[in-house]
């Protein structure tokens, strides 16, 4: 009989126990201890562009141009997402000045695939030649969310600021913001030969990494002793 009635005592705290949980309390401790939902990372793009003036082949760009041309490349190879766009104004010589620009891009390093070359009519005058392109920016809301009350321990939970520092951190050191939102491409890596020969031997079934010998030892291949002189 004293048995029962412990068993009984233990049924009734474990009932007792769940019914204090209102429906959804999991969920809410999981938005409020995550940083990444307390202060989500959005990522916009920004196109960013340069205006130059173009007097024809002959006479090439000024000193201050051409350092304007220059920026512009290397940001968009560091930063740019899809194509560079070489667009001049329209008339007789726009055909001269995309050609231009368009090698001027390409010794600066921009692969000729990635520039992308147009025309746009000619408003108020202006004939510059816009060189232009599309980079992601991430960013998040300002840090400092002190509304709630620090006094107010019960809950055990975190401050309403918790882990924005980090998500501003993350936000300002990632290489591509795009990586935030959608896996990068295959195609857009750099091994796509190698790539392509590991996962055609996964298919096959046979072996994907590259075979080793023991003539590849690093310390065999140097030729010098391990003895401590």
């Amino acid at each position: 009989m004293r048995k029962e009635l412990s068993r009984f005592a233990a049924l009734a705290a474990v009932l007792l126990a769940g019914s204090c949980a209102a429906p959804g309390d999991n969920d809410m401790v999981v938005k409020t201890i995550d940083p990444a939902k307390l202060h989500p990372i959005t990522v916009e793009p920004d196109y960013r562009s340069v205006r130059i003036a173009f007097a024809g082949n002959a006479n090439g760009l000024m000193q201050e141009d051409t350092a304007k041309l220059q920026r512009v490349a290397e940001e968009y190879l560091a930063r740019g997402d899809g194509s560079i766009s070489v667009s001049a104004p329209e008339g007789a010589d726009s055909s001269a000045a995309i050609s231009y620009f368009g090698e001027r891009l390409a010794t600066m390093g921009v692969p000729r695939a990635r520039i992308l070359v147009g025309t746009h009519p000619v408003t108020d005058g202006d004939r510059r030649v816009e060189i232009g392109f599309v980079a992601y920016e991430a960013h998040t809301a300002p840090c400092g969310d002190w509304s709630d009350d620090i006094t107010e321990t019960q809950s055990n939970l975190p401050r309403l600021d918790f882990g924005c520092s980090v998500q501003h951190n993350i936000a300002a050191m990632v290489a591509n913001p795009r990586d935030l939102d959608e896996s990068r491409r295959l195609d857009d890596a750099p091994d796509a030969a190698r790539r392509a020969t590991v996962l055609g031997h996964y298919e096959k079934g046979e072996v994907t990494q590259a075979s080793k010998h023991t003539s590849d030892s690093g310390s065999e291949q140097s030729g010098l002793s391990s003895d401590v002189q």
